[in-house]
């Protein structure tokens, strides 16, 4: 019972540690890829002993001392709890939808088989849609509780677009759930391992490259980021439903984008791309469509399976970004009709021709 416990609290403390490191070194990332774009140098003035490291230090350092030693300003007529609750509430459940993707198969210490992957649920995809739903709580609580017109719109309009959003999401799983029959993420990733014609890894951007697009663009879009960051819009609402908040709550608001890309790259990832498959690697070696044979030991097939997934989470971040720096703006108008009219019936359409294919496979 006490080493279940450990292992567990081990494989939470991973993903913790990934989750929020992660979201660090993609507000490096994000400061100098947005500099490479548009021709600039970008942070690269804090230093150590004249060591810089090309902005990390700015980032990663002088940044995280700055909000921590912050004055906390709480505005005058706001509600204190409500106020202090609201950037938890909106971290919260991002941090434990992380923990149900996986990183790797299985690691096998003295007998014992460790699943990687902190939370270990058969119904994952719902698990994930749950925790990313609670999330819109504390974009409204935050706007609510600042006593703040500006922060109140940022909030209503975060909220109506995070909903409208979730359902075009919501049906793009629906889509690969009816592809791989089950909700759990870890059998979905083992899927992904079979060959196609015996030599195309059967990776599911193959099976529904639709629902890949429908989801990529909502997970963008509830991640409320650029084009989409309506409620943030800085020339309409200051810095929306944040505005009256300040060094670690600012903070907490301003990591919760990051690790919602995180968890968007993670879930694209494990869904259309493998998750943490390595084309032909098996669980004692690689098996290449010609009949070579390469084996490993247990430890390094892990760390393939995990590097892999690694670098597959960082390619989809850097992607958002990227979209994130090269495309204007919405109009609030076009978001909502870009989700109630675009994304919501082709998403429709794309669970409807699923289930024929599906039946017909089947018949």
């Amino acid at each position: 019972m006490l080493i279940d416990v450990g292992i567990a609290a081990i494989k939470s403390l991973i993903v913790i540690g990934l989750a929020l490191n992660l979201a660090g070194i993609l507000g490096w990332i994000e400061r100098k890829g947005s500099a490479l774009i548009q021709d600039r140098i970008g942070a690269n003035r804090a230093s150590i002993f004249g060591f810089a490291g090309a902005g990390l230090v700015n980032t990663l350092m002088a940044d995280p001392i700055k909000f921590l030693t912050k004055e906390d300003v709480i505005p005058a007529g706001v509600d204190r709890l409500l106020h202090t609750l609201a950037p938890c509430v909106n971290l919260f459940p991002v941090m434990v939808a992380f923990a149900a993707i996986p990183f790797g198969d299985v690691l096998t210490v003295g007998g014992r088989v460790i699943e990687l992957q902190a939370v270990n649920i058969n119904v994952g995809i719902l698990y994930i849609l749950a925790m990313m739903s609670l999330g819109v709580y504390g974009v409204v609580l935050g706007g609510w509780a600042s006593n703040n017109r500006f922060s109140l719109l940022g909030g209503i309009r975060g909220s109506a677009q995070m909903i409208s959003y979730e359902i075009g999401m919501g049906l793009s799983l629906v889509a690969m759930v009816m592809t791989y029959g089950t909700l759990d993420l870890q059998a979905m990733a083992r899927a992904q391992g079979q060959l196609i014609g015996g030599w195309l890894p059967a990776w599911g951007i193959l099976y529904q490259p639709v629902a890949f697009l429908i989801f990529l663009c909502a997970g963008i879009a509830e991640s409320k980021r650029a084009p989409f960051d309506l409620p943030e819009g800085e020339s309409e609402l200051v810095c929306g439903y944040f505005t009256e908040y300040s060094g670690i709550k600012y903070l907490m608001f301003f990591m919760t984008d990051f690790v919602e890309v995180a968890v968007v790259a993670g879930l694209i990832a494990t869904l259309f791309f493998g998750g943490w498959q390595v084309p032909y690697l098996g669980r004692d070696g690689f098996h290449f469509p010609w009949g070579v044979m390469l084996l490993l030991p247990p430890l390094a097939v892990v760390a393939l399976q995990f590097v892999s997934f690694l670098l597959k989470l960082v390619v989809f971040c850097w992607l958002q970004i990227l979209i994130r720096w090269s495309m204007p703006r919405y109009r609030y108008d076009q978001v909502m009709r870009l989700g109630w009219k675009g994304l919501l019936p082709l998403a429709l359409i794309n669970v409807l021709v699923t289930a024929v294919v599906v039946l017909a496979w089947q018949g």
